[in-house]
């Protein structure tokens, strides 16, 4: 079987959407699925080292026995960019809730048109180049174009 060479599509995922992928009680719930996703290649899942720090610290507070799970699903389906830095934030201020423009600049800054978060309103305006929505929709997306395969 030939290798397909052809690029992943790149998706930024966000601390609430790691965590809620990690403490899910069903396999079903969409932020899982979107981890799966990526832990089968279908997609490049890609999130910053805050994203980790700030995961791991709410589920040790909230839901520890979470954890392994967590760190699982961050060595098999995720790559962790660096954070980005004062100056790189400072070029895009005003594109989101200062708290979460670094996550903004860093799917910018890893090419990610999709960021997947529950609070899409943090986004605002946001950037032309990246869509903030939520993972179920994510899936229906994807759900939508796998329709059209036929």
């Amino acid at each position: 079987m030939a290798t397909n060479s052809l690029p992943r599509p790149r998706v930024f995922v966000d601390a609430d959407v790691l965590f809620a992928g990690a403490a899910s009680p069903t396999e079903h719930g969409a932020s899982l699925v979107v981890l799966r996703m990526a832990e089968i290649t279908l997609i490049e899942a890609i999130t910053s080292e805050q994203v980790i720090t700030e995961v791991a610290r709410n589920l040790a507070a909230k839901m520890p026995a979470a954890l392994p799970t967590f760190r699982l699903l961050a060595s098999r389906c995720l790559r962790v960019a660096a954070t980005p830095t004062g100056a790189e934030r400072a070029a895009y201020a005003g594109l989101a809730d200062s708290k979460d423009l670094s996550i903004l600049v860093a799917a910018l800054r890893e090419n990610c048109p999709w960021l997947l978060t529950f609070n899409t309103r943090h986004f605002r305006p946001g950037h032309p180049e990246v869509t903030a929505l939520p993972p179920g929709e994510f899936v229906q997306r994807v759900r939508h174009l796998l329709v059209q395969l036929r």
